[in-house]
């Protein structure tokens, strides 16, 4: 955990460069990790909204928190705070549609990406991941979690809600012109799916001490591809420690090589995933590759406890990205994705001090142990694996 030295590989220049995009200056971050602040955090600055809010969501429920959080936009919709809510078709497919007409009705205006066409039925795979939320062009909150019970730790048992710890992910809260920008991919992914021009802009001062900020925001096959790249790029050069969380890991032939060849050139390599899952299929096709990986020295913990959401990853302890995408071939291939790049030694460390405390609740898994399990768990972790480009 201790940093020797700083990887000029993770200079501002540097991931410029690779990205092609530019980070923007003076903005306040602060990390949301568990779900009572972070639901608590991102209502209470709805609550407070005075102009705008936007909303990008891949999963938004009709349940008690998107009740809640429902409640809470038609508030502001009456106080003249305009409302846009964008929302994926299929991710949100139980939402009933009575529950959107409402929030039509009270003046907020939706918009849903990616819906099924019968003349284009296998569009359909393609998702809009992201989880964003713009308010007055000043603060945005952006990570893994959408707006449902399971995430802020409400779960039915027999008709009554009971509360017990919500899944585990990340999310980050960000203040300064970085609103601003995500805004501006807001207003673009808004108009794709045919909502009218959004007429706001907010000149929002550096603030002093702030942070640089890179949004990592994928909506095409070249903007994926952008995104691969400086995850690969970030692999690569990394010179002392790769520190990955992940909710679905389903690699590519040359994910796993990087990681090998990381841990060949003497990188500390360590790969947090859950365990156990909402979705079986990705859970036993994740687990096909452990072997592999294990042999070579990469370090494998399974989460305990809570479903394991979180998306984030941690190069040399400077070089750290949060956001809504997986290791897996639905996100680096297919998704619309949002993630958000910081390079700095100080909010490093503390993503560094959040990947260990997650690993005190993790069981690390041991190559021999591992050669031991099962042969039914072997037999479902192969078959899955031959579909992990359709999970």
């Amino acid at each position: 955990m201790n940093i020797i030295s700083i990887n000029p590989s993770f200079s501002r220049k540097n991931i410029q460069r690779v990205y092609g995009t530019q980070f923007t200056d003076g903005n306040n971050v602060t990390l949301l990790w568990k779900d009572r602040e972070s639901f608590h955090s991102i209502f209470e600055s709805v609550k407070n909204a005075t102009e705008l809010i936007c909303l990008e969501f891949y999963i938004f429920r009709n349940d008690e928190t998107g009740t809640e959080l429902a409640d809470i936009l038609k508030q502001k919709a009456s106080e003249g705070v305009k409302v846009y809510i964008l929302y994926d078709h299929f991710g949100s497919i139980d939402t009933p549609m009575k529950f959107w007409k409402t929030l039509r009705e009270s003046g907020i205006q939706i918009k849903a990406s990616h819906p099924f066409k019968w003349t284009s039925p296998f569009h359909y795979v393609h998702r809009d991941h992201r989880k964003l939320i713009i308010i007055d062009g000043i603060w945005a909150f952006t990570g893994g979690l959408n707006i449902a019970n399971e995430y802020r730790g409400y779960h039915r048992l027999r008709s009554r809600l009971r509360r017990k710890r919500g899944w585990r992910d990340t999310g980050i809260f960000l203040e300064g012109p970085i609103a601003a920008t995500l805004l501006d991919t807001f207003k673009n992914a808004w108009e794709i799916w045919k909502g009218s021009p959004i007429h706001f802009k907010k000149n929002v001062s550096p603030i002093p001490d702030g942070l640089p900020v890179l949004p990592i925001f994928a909506s095409s096959a070249k903007g994926r591809r952008r995104m691969r790249k400086l995850l690969y790029y970030s692999i690569n050069h990394s010179k002392q420690s790769i520190y990955l969380t992940t909710a679905y890991f389903t690699p590519s032939r040359r994910m796993l090589q990087i990681l090998e060849d990381a841990v060949s050139r003497g990188v500390e390599v360590k790969l947090l995933l859950p365990g156990k899952s909402d979705i079986s299929a990705a859970h036993y096709a994740a687990r096909a590759f452990f072997a592999r990986l294990l042999k070579v020295g990469v370090e494998i913990y399974n989460y305990r406890g809570e479903i394991l959401h979180a998306k984030t990853a941690v190069f040399d302890g400077i070089w750290s990205i949060i956001g809504s995408a997986n290791l897996d071939f639905q996100s680096l291939r297919r998704n619309d994705e949002g993630n958000i790049g910081i390079t700095d030694p100080d909010f490093g460390r503390q993503m560094t001090e959040i990947f260990f405390e997650d690993l005190k609740n993790s069981e690390k898994i041991t190559l021999n142990k591992w050669l031991k399990r099962p042969l039914c768990e072997k037999t479902k972790e192969y078959f899955f694996a031959m579909f992990r480009r359709r999970l």
